[in-house]
């Protein structure tokens, strides 16, 4: 990571005009899932680098600037979130469990996404800069939640009050709700079916997340046949809004294919979220957004392959993202931020 620049500036798509002054802050590898801190001045996002055996946790400037590793380098890593307080970086990893990579998926059944039980929550100190440069140092993770199961995909409230994450320990994949110490656990959905990448809004009353319902007897059968391997089908996903207590469900999408990622405006009317149904293929995943009523769909980014994980700043004056655009190597993910134009 030393031999990266801190940013480049990009050239701009024409046809993405809410995507103005475009920057991209990571160069090479797999990078992703990269979320603002409260004030927007840091992001944390996950890697995959030669140097470790799977996906780690780094912290970076919202310039790009000062990267550091905040996981342990062993393990897979995933979901990275700051507490609202700046003192904690909330993450999953497998790493007490399995400090090597996530063993390959069966490709045999087609495009899954791996449930892997081997992941807890884990939080560790937010790296505090020094007159010498970034904050060094071994990394001190603290077990949050661990429940021999799948626990990962955490957001947090703006307030602190409450974090939310996906859980797959009581017999389905389901979001809950709890402290940030990982005390006083609640589900918030029940209904059979992946529910999952819950994200709290600004003012911290609604979670958006993405659902995969299951329509007939022969989708149920192959869901729960799925889940006993530890793996889902997310070909078919669609976005829901509930209140911060799970109440008021109610579906925003229906646009077949798989929408996931939705993150809510600082406006509260409005999602952003990745989705590829525009594309007969499934190949090709753009950022969209979309009124919460379910009316005014928008895409906004054009760039082929690959564009997901938004998230707005508290202002809603900048947005991130990862895309595949301007990747030296097929399938290079890096992540970008640009200034958002209404």
């Amino acid at each position: 990571m030393s031999e990266w620049p801190t940013h480049m500036s990009r050239k701009a798509d024409p046809r993405e005009p809410h995507l103005v002054h475009l920057r991209q802050l990571t160069f090479g590898g797999q990078n992703a899932e990269a979320y603002w801190s409260l004030d927007g001045s840091k992001l944390v996002y996950q890697t995959r680098q030669p140097e470790w055996p799977d996906e780690q946790i780094v912290v970076m400037n919202a310039d790009g600037s000062d990267k550091t590793l905040v996981s342990t380098g062993l393990g897979r890593c995933t979901c990275s979130y700051f507490s609202p307080d700046m003192k904690w970086i909330y993450f999953s990893s497998t790493h007490s469990r399995n400090q090597g990579a996530q063993k390959p998926l069966d490709m045999s059944k087609g495009y899954v996404w791996m449930i892997n039980p081997e992941f807890s929550l884990y939080r560790t100190p937010v790296p505090v800069a020094s007159k010498d440069g970034p904050g060094r140092g071994a990394p001190r993770p603290q077990v949050v939640i661990d429940k021999g199961g799948y626990v990962a995909e955490t957001t947090i409230s703006p307030d602190g009050k409450f974090m939310v994450f996906t859980g797959a320990y009581d017999g389905d994949i389901d979001i809950y709700r709890s402290d940030l110490d990982g005390k006083n656990v609640r589900r918030l959905t029940q209904e059979v079916g992946y529910d999952g990448g819950p994200f709290v809004s600004w003012d911290g009353k609604k979670i958006v997340y993405r659902r995969s319902a299951q329509k007939s007897a022969e989708e149920l059968d192959a869901y729960r046949e799925l889940l006993k391997e530890h793996m889902v089908r997310p070909s078919k996903m669609d976005l829901w809004i509930m209140d911060a207590d799970g109440g008021n469900k109610r579906q925003v999408t229906n646009l077949g294919g798989a929408s996931f990622a939705p993150f809510l405006h600082p406006d509260g009317q409005r999602i952003i979220f990745s989705s590829n149904h525009h594309d007969p293929r499934g190949r090709e995943f753009d950022l969209f957004v979309i009124n919460t009523d379910g009316t005014g769909l928008k895409q906004v980014t054009f760039s082929a392959e690959f564009d997901g994980f938004p998230m707005f700043t508290r202002d809603g004056k900048k947005l991130v993202w990862a895309s595949n655009r301007f990747g030296l190597v097929q399938g290079e993910t890096n992540i970008f931020v640009a200034d958002w134009a209404d």
